[in-house]
């Protein structure tokens, strides 16, 4: 058998396949085995990223206009779960919703950042509402109103700490 380290090296991508060992599976007699399988770049780099940091994250540019729901341009998520942004109907103005499904915001672990967008005079607020929902208020600094209109260039980072 060839040493490991005569083998070329390769540019990964991320459907490149690594070998490792996979600890502890439960078998159907009881008895857990250690099994060595092939593990995607793909697949493993989200657990790179949170054991390294600390945290998942989801990062987003986010823009909203009238009566719509806010659009998000995902720059990356590394949360395992999906992000669904909306605009409900009570009370609709300057009031949004990003709800999470497939993981969840971790009680007292969840951090919200936002990067204003171009109109300096509004303020986008989150409240991490529950482990699915950050409820998020557009307000108005000159006068404290809530006010639809979320600028292009607004960004939204949320880290899901371990």
């Amino acid at each position: 058998m060839a040493e490991i380290n005569t083998y070329p090296l390769g540019t990964p991508a991320g459907n490149t396949r690594l070998a490792g060992t996979q600890m502890a599976i439960p078998q159907s007699d009881g008895t857990s085995l250690n099994l060595t399988r092939n593990f995607t770049i793909e697949s493993i780099a989200p657990l790179i990223t949170q054991f390294n940091l600390g945290y998942t994250v989801y990062t987003a540019l986010i823009t909203q206009t009238g009566t719509a729901a806010p659009v998000a341009t995902v720059l990356q998520n590394t949360t395992g779960g999906t992000i669904v942004w909306t605009r409900p109907s009570n009370p609709g103005v300057g009031r949004y919703v990003a709800t999470i499904s497939g993981a969840s915001y971790t009680a007292n672990k969840t951090v919200v950042i936002v990067t204003s967008g171009g109109n300096s005079d509004m303020i986008l607020r989150p409240v991490v509402s529950s482990t699915t929902t950050v409820d998020w208020y557009n307000i108005d600094s000159s006068d404290n109103a809530v006010s639809d209109t979320i600028s292009a260039t607004t960004t939204v980072e949320i880290r899901i700490y371990s």
